[in-house]
C-alpha cells in the first residue's frame, strides 16, 4: 500500500537526510504499532510480515532500533521474535532491558513504593470488575473487551481509586485507550530524550498510536536532527505526529522505504 499524498514528499525529505549520515534511530512502540490489540496481550502478535521486515532492517546492521513500551520490557522480545533481540525501554521508559539482557530500573522514592504496594494490595483483592495489571513502577487497571456500560463503570471506580494518589509528589495518573494507570518515572518522552543524548545528531523517527506516545512524538519532535513521527493505527485523531499510517499496509510500506535508504548509508 502506497503512502497518502501529504506523507510523500515529508518522508522522501526524511530518507534524503540518511545519505552519508550517522547510524539512524527507529524508535517504536509495540501495541496498536508493530501489533493489533489484544485483550490477553501476551497474544499480540506483529502484524503479518511485519516480523520479518524489522529482521531486515535488524541484520542490515545501518540502524539503532529500541522498542518503547508500556509494558514490562521483558515481554517484548517472545513477542517480536528478532535475533538478536533488540534494545526495549520498558514501563514507558523507567526501566531499560539491554539487548545482553543486561536491566536497569529506575529507584522510587520510598513513599511512593510504599503507596504502590498498597494500591496493587487493595487491587488484588478487588480488581473493580477490570483486568488488573501490576507494574514494577505502578497499577494498570484495563477494560478493553467490557461492555459500554461496564467500561464506563469500572473507569468510575478507578478514577475514584487513582486520582487522590496521583496528587502525591512522584506519582502521575496517565490515561491510554480502554485504561488507566497510576505510574511513577520518566514517560515515552523522556525515554526518547535520554536515547537521543546518546545518539545526538543522527535522523530519528519514532512510530507509535496512543495517547501515551504524544509525549515521545513531541520529544522528537524537538531534535535538531532529521526526524520523522507517524501516528499508526487504524482511524486518524489529533496528534502531534507528522505522518498518519493505517496497519498494516502503510506500515510496511513505510519500512520498505527505510530498509531501501539505508543502502545509501556510508556513501
Amino acid at each position: 500500500m502506497e503512502l497518502k499524498a501529504e506523507a510523500i514528499g515529508i518522508v522522501r525529505n526524511f530518507f534524503a537526510a540518511f545519505a552519508g549520515a550517522a547510524r539512524p534511530l527507529l524508535l517504536l512502540d509495540y501495541d496498536g504499532t508493530l501489533a493489533p490489540f489484544q485483550v490477553d496481550r501476551f497474544q499480540a502478535h506483529p502484524w503479518p510480515g511485519l516480523r520479518e521486515r524489522l529482521q531486515s532492517i535488524h541484520q542490515q546492521g545501518h540502524t539503532r532500533m529500541v522498542v518503547i513500551t508500556g509494558r514490562p520490557a521483558a515481554e517484548i522480545g517472545p513477542l517480536l521474535g528478532l535475533d538478536p533481540p533488540l534494545e526495549v525501554w520498558g514501563l514507558h521508559g523507567t526501566e531499560r532491558l539491554h539487548p545482553d539482557g543486561h536491566r536497569e530500573l529506575d529507584t522510587l522514592a520510598p513513599a511512593v513504593h510504599q503507596a504502590l504496594d498498597d494500591l496493587r494490595a487493595h487491587l488484588r483483592r478487588d480488581s473493580l470488575g477490570g483486568l488488573f495489571e501490576e507494574k514494577a513502577n505502578g497499577a494498570v487497571m484495563h477494560w478493553r473487551g467490557a461492555s459500554p456500560a461496564q467500561a464506563l463503570e469500572i473507569e468510575r471506580r478507578t478514577r475514584a481509586l487513582f486520582a487522590p494518589l496521583a496528587a502525591m509528589d512522584g506519582l502521575e495518573l496517565l490515561e491510554f485507550e480502554s485504561g488507566l494507570e497510576l505510574r511513577a518515572g520518566r514517560n515515552k518522552g523522556g525515554a526518547v530524550d535520554a536515547i537521543l543524548r546518546e545518539s545526538s545528531g543522527r535522523p530519528v523517527a519514532f512510530l507509535g498510536d496512543d495517547i501515551t506516545d504524544e509525549h515521545a512524538f513531541r520529544a522528537v519532535n524537538r531534535a535538531g536532527s532529521p526526524h520523522l513521527t507517524a501516528l499508526v493505527r487504524p482511524e486518524w485523531r489529533e496528534t502531534a505526529a507528522d505522518i498518519w499510517l493505517q496497519p498494516p499496509g502503510e506500515l510496511m510500506h513505510l519500512l520498505s522505504q527505510w530498509l531501501d535508504a539505508c543502502v545509501s548509508i556510508g556513501r
